[in-house]
């Protein structure tokens, strides 16, 4: 089964653009769904002695284990697998005259590099286009919020991914819109900062508390 994919254009051009032919694409993979625990366990557990409890054991385990490891600032190498390691930032700008730097560092993710034996279990790549023609128009601030309130008509709250693929966006312009839409109110995180939970604002989408608030 070939990998689906489609092309998007570069956010921000290096170089001034000459005309539709010049524009840089990149390829975008549709992802096929995710695959859980549960069948992972199961698939490990066909291909050695152990039974699907011993393999939950030795998963939970070896998060606890790695986390515990990045936690003190290690690398840690799965062989055959690959290398995690922790990526820092900081919670706000850092300067020489910011006073108490420590303190504004935290995680920001857990970076991966796979090694070269995972790379060859992926074998001889196969993809397939999911377009015949390439159209890539612009929605405008108008159509992006047509977009969002028929979303939300069926769904409680949206991911930053929902709203990539909903609007057709690369993840760099989809996250320069939602800022735009929280910025304006417009959506409201009731996630995590790592973890982020959008659900309309007041008077947005659908959403009319706001709006019988003042009627009341």
């Amino acid at each position: 089964m070939a990998i689906l994919f489609d092309w998007y254009e570069d956010p921000k051009p290096s170089d001034k653009q000459q005309g539709e032919n010049k524009k840089t694409l990149h390829p975008r993979i549709k992802y096929n769904g995710s695959t859980g625990t549960d069948v992972l366990r199961r698939r490990i557990q066909e291909r050695c002695s152990l039974t699907e409890t011993d393999v939950s054991a030795v998963l939970d385990a070896l998060s606890h284990i790695m986390g515990q490891e990045l936690a003190e600032g290690r690398q840690v190498h799965l062989d055959g697998i690959g290398y995690f390691h922790p990526c820092l930032t900081t919670t706000e700008p850092v300067t020489i005259g910011t006073k108490r730097k420590a303190t504004k560092v935290k995680l920001k993710a857990i970076q991966f590099r796979a090694d070269q034996t995972l790379k060859n279990e992926f074998g001889v790549l196969k993809v397939k286009s999911l377009k015949g023609g390439l159209d890539f128009t612009q929605l405008t601030n108008e159509e992006i919020d047509l977009q969002l309130t028929k979303y939300f008509q069926t769904h409680p709250f949206m991911r930053r991914y929902d709203f990539q693929y909903l609007c057709g966006m690369a993840r760099s312009t989809a996250m320069r819109h939602i800022r735009r839409l929280r910025d304006e109110g417009k959506l409201n995180n009731m996630g995590g900062a790592m973890q982020p939970i959008y659900v309309p604002g007041n008077g947005y989408y659908g959403n009319n508390e706001a709006i019988s608030v003042k009627t009341e």
